[in-house]
């Protein structure tokens, strides 16, 4: 745990093989992080961009493009699984997340294949699939955490979606008959950012947001289930670099945020519990939003589906290239 009084973690969100051979062990032994995430677009950027895959790469010609996705993926999913160990060990974290093809996700049973296949492969314990919050990833994640496979749901903008995650876990940990270690990814920034170009600069709409969820989903106590606060780098330069991070200090939760946001905030930032924020104050904000003629439903949905299809671009710009 970064704040152990909290039982809250910090997890990087990044994913590059000489970044995982390098820096992420220094974080690691300084205690700064203790687990990760990944997703299409962070793989994206180190295929693409870092020759460190380019060996491996070369051994996979007459493969499909997915399956060389794959092979490289599963590869870093396994070193990082690896050094996280200790961590897991000793019930501290030490997961790593990795998506199903997010083309894949209005596809129930394929989502459930490909999380199972997935999670087998890789075959390492202190993994998480990572499934969208869709009609069919509810479905997936009741099955995979039925089996104990545990599950990261992203893409979560609204509370509905939330506790609909939170109800599948539920469901399924029933099942399972033991507890199954989940997060619900609350995307926080991109909120903030879009409500930027409505006229609403106050960066507190993600935050605001997220509480609200954060708070439904600790009501439920579901075993294992814990929130995870996403997209906590900033977009607006005139923040602090870690606001996400300090803003949103919540007792049983996790940050997944950039290095160079977990970095800034192991300097310089606070440690005082922010949430919960009363609900009151929450729905005075939210009343605020709409008078000033905003649908903050709307925007939230159009998040969901704008996130979806930046992950599918940056999939389907790593298949083309490979």
């Amino acid at each position: 745990m970064y704040i152990e009084d909290l039982k809250f973690s910090l997890w990087a969100d990044f994913i590059e093989r000489e970044y995982l051979d390098n820096e992420f062990k220094e974080l690691i032994a300084k205690g700064i992080v203790n687990g990760a995430t990944s997703n299409p677009a962070i793989f994206k950027n180190a295929i693409l961009n870092s020759s460190a895959y380019k060996e491996q790469l070369e051994t996979l010609d007459g493969l499909a493009p997915k399956e060389k996705y794959e092979a490289v993926a599963i590869y870093d999913i396994r070193k990082a699984a690896d050094i996280l160990k200790p961590l897991f060990d000793k019930n501290d974290d030490g997961y790593v997340s990795i998506e199903v093809d997010p083309f894949l996700c209005d596809d129930a049973q394929a989502t459930v294949a490909e999380g199972k296949r997935l999670f087998a492969q890789i075959a390492r314990e202190n993994v998480m699939i990572k499934v969208p919050a869709t009609e069919a990833g509810y479905i997936a994640m009741k099955e995979l955490t039925s089996v104990g496979i545990p599950v990261n749901a992203t893409l979560i903008f609204k509370k509905d979606q939330a506790v609909s995650c939170a109800n599948a876990f539920n469901e399924g940990v029933q099942i399972f008959g033991s507890k199954v270690n989940t997060v619900i990814s609350v995307f926080v920034s991109r909120i903030d950012a879009k409500l930027a170009t409505l006229g609403i600069n106050d960066s507190l709409s993600g935050i605001y947001n997220s509480a609200d969820i954060y708070a439904a989903i600790e009501s439920m106590n579901v075993n294992g289930c814990r929130v995870l606060f996403a997209s906590t780098g900033t977009k607006d330069p005139s923040l602090p670099t870690h606001y996400y991070i300090e803003k949103l200090l919540a007792y049983n939760s996790v940050n997944t945020a950039p290095i160079d946001t977990i970095k800034a905030y192991y300097k310089d930032g606070g440690k005082d519990k922010a949430l919960p924020i009363p609900n009151d104050v929450i729905k005075a904000y939210f009343e605020k939003v709409e008078s000033a003629g905003i649908d903050f439903d709307e925007v939230l949905n159009e998040q969901i589906s704008g996130g979806l299809e930046a992950f599918k671009a940056a999939f389907r710009d790593i298949m083309e290239s490979l």
